[in-house]
């Protein structure tokens, strides 16, 4: 065999390798600049100088913006599945005699589960989106490069309101969501069968299943998923290709929030 048929047959293995190696070295930059960030923003919040008057006014702004827009998303979703999730673990659990298993099965589904992760995803559509079109705008409107030339920092500027404004933001959405699911979902089951089951009994079940670890990873997990959220649409749209339009951005950074979501969640979960 010659040593240009010897050449050919590794180039495709070469190419496959060396396109992993690609990936790899854009999802590895993703996650150490998110940690990095995350790290650096919290060590900034607590500074005075770092909270301008045009800083504050944009941080109110995103915080009704987000509280504002999801709101209603978040009360229709939470009632839906207060009478799918919340409603059907009664009725079954009672119709099989196993009320004792109440409090675990709704703090597992609904609290260190599918609660968070709703509101995330529900953030990430309403103000994740959103966020992205106006950074990229931004940045093709020269406004980056203004702040740089005048010895700014973008990142602080722009990232620091938005990342604050969705953390209290996702906290707070992700509380009234717990609480209308499971209100709604008690008045379903009351109102479709005679239950034995009282709502301070039903209350009572679910408190006597927290722990210790729930009290403090759940608000670290609902403040931190909207965190994530503002760092991830930031990275993508001032990080991303000059030529990159918003079209092309807007679903990596969709996907992207979708990813962190999910495995900070799980993360977070598995500690509790």
């Amino acid at each position: 065999m010659s040593v240009a048929a010897v050449q050919r047959a590794w180039l495709l293995p070469l190419r496959f390798l060396a396109g992993l190696g690609r990936a790899t070295r854009r999802q590895v930059h993703f996650t150490l600049l998110l940690g990095a960030l995350s790290l650096g923003l919290f060590r900034e919040v607590v500074q005075p100088h770092a909270w301008r008057r045009t800083v504050r006014a944009e941080f109110h702004r995103l915080l009704r913006q987000a509280l504002g827009g999801g709101l209603s998303t978040v009360l229709v979703t939470a009632a839906l599945v207060g009478v799918a999730l919340v409603n059907q673990t009664l009725y079954w659990l009672i119709q099989a005699g196993q009320e004792n298993l109440i409090g675990s099965m709704l703090v597992n589904g609904l609290v260190r589960g599918i609660g968070p992760v709703l509101v995330g995803l529900i953030l990430l559509g309403r103000s994740g989106m959103p966020m992205v079109a106006q950074l990229v705008g931004a940045r093709a409107g020269g406004q980056i490069h203004a702040m740089e030339a005048m010895g700014l920092d973008p990142f602080l500027l722009l990232l620091l309101p938005r990342a604050f404004a969705l953390a209290i933001a996702s906290f707070t959405l992700t509380v009234l969501f717990i609480a209308v699911a499971l209100l709604t979902g008690f008045i379903a089951d009351t109102l479709l069968q005679p239950s034995t089951v009282t709502f301070g009994d039903f209350l009572g079940r679910m408190e006597k299943t927290l722990v210790l670890a729930d009290v403090v990873v759940f608000p670290i997990k609902a403040s931190g998923i909207g965190h994530l959220i503002a760092l991830t649409a930031g990275i993508t749209a001032l990080e991303g290709h000059r030529r990159a339009g918003t079209a092309d951005l807007l679903p990596q950074a969709f996907v992207r929030g979708i990813l962190v979501i999910i495995t900070f969640n799980v993360a977070l979960t598995l500690v509790t």
